[in-house]
């Protein structure tokens, strides 16, 4: 029974636009859980409060669901081929947010492969997330068998590369569990040594609060003067890390129309970001992932990189 319901679920994610489904049986972490708890006392969280005040629910799913059996995780590739511009008046725009909302797009697909669960067997409860929730996605896709966490700490997949988003689901279905994904990272220091602001302070362990993509999205207030000249142009988010990934060069384009990229997205000019009303930033952005930085921070991120390029 186990094993028909795990390769019916699979089929279904599949049809969905999913590249790769894994299955990890429900429980508390403990190296991870410790992992966490040494990551806040160290302040690497920056202004996150909702991650220390989540954690014990992140380390322990039962605490989100206590009759949850088993953690799916289907992950969608977002990878379009266009380039970053080099040009020193445009503006970079993390790859995932060049489509659409990914919140909304895996949200809808893990709506109907969630109804398709619940269908499967009497009494059965399922609920999803994609990066909403208090779990962590990343250590389940690794024990799910998605790939494994880089020393970026971004999941990477042996077929995918990192451009991949998550999606999860947890259900009280005892489902047959998917082998664990390997750490293929070896010796490569090519993230740690490429991240203009030190954020990689270890392998394996991120200090949020000098990464660019939370300076530029999750940071409220002036961007701190020791991160001054050191953006190279990104506005909003920050791709730099999985850039230099060897494991990148494995990455296909997506067969997903919505996270191909919108001409407003890439590539923008700097002055037109800094210059821009907040009626047009709606506009501009709707639907897109940009919006979580608000306009006033899209436009305090632009005035940075204008005050940058005028100090050269």
């Amino acid at each position: 029974m186990k094993a028909e319901l795990t390769s019916a679920i699979t089929r279904k994610a599949l049809e969905l636009g999913f590249v790769s489904v894994g299955i990890a049986e429900a429980g508390a972490f403990e190296k991870e859980a410790a992992d966490l708890q040494d990551w806040l006392r160290h302040g690497y969280h920056g202004t996150m409060g909702w991650m220390e005040r989540t954690a014990a629910k992140r380390s322990d799913i039962l605490k989100v669901d206590p009759d949850a059996r088993s953690v799916i995780i289907a992950a969608m590739n977002y990878y379009s081929p266009e380039k970053h511009s080099d040009e020193s008046d445009r503006a970079k725009i993390s790859r995932y947010a060049w489509g659409d909302d990914y919140h909304e797009v895996v949200g809808e697909r893990l709506d109907t492969l969630r109804d398709f669960i619940v269908t499967l067997a009497p009494n059965t409860v399922a609920r999803r997330y994609v990066d909403t929730g208090p779990v962590m996605e990343k250590v389940w896709a690794a024990r799910a068998g998605i790939g494994w966490q880089g020393k970026h700490t971004n999941v990477i997949s042996r077929e995918y590369g990192s451009w991949i988003f998550l999606g999860t689901v947890i259900t009280n279905l005892r489902l047959r569990p998917s082998p664990p994904g390997e750490d293929l990272c070896g010796t490569c220091t090519a993230c740690l040594d490429a991240c203009p602001t030190d954020a990689i302070v270890q392998p394996y362990q991120l200090d949020a609060s000098r990464c660019i993509s939370y300076l530029t999205i999750e940071h409220n207030g002036t961007i701190p003067d020791e991160f001054h000249g050191r953006f190279e142009n990104w506005v909003f988010g920050c791709d730099i890390c999985q850039d230099v990934c060897p494991w990148n060069r494995f990455q296909k384009i997506t067969g997903e129309p919505a996270f191909r990229p919108r001409p407003t997205a890439l590539n923008p000019a700097i002055h037109e970001l800094t210059e821009m009303s907040e009626t047009e930033f709606a506009k501009r952005f709707e639907g897109s992932p940009v919006t979580r930085t608000k306009w006033s921070g899209l436009v305090r991120n632009a005035g940075a990189l204008r005050r940058d390029e005028s100090n050269r």
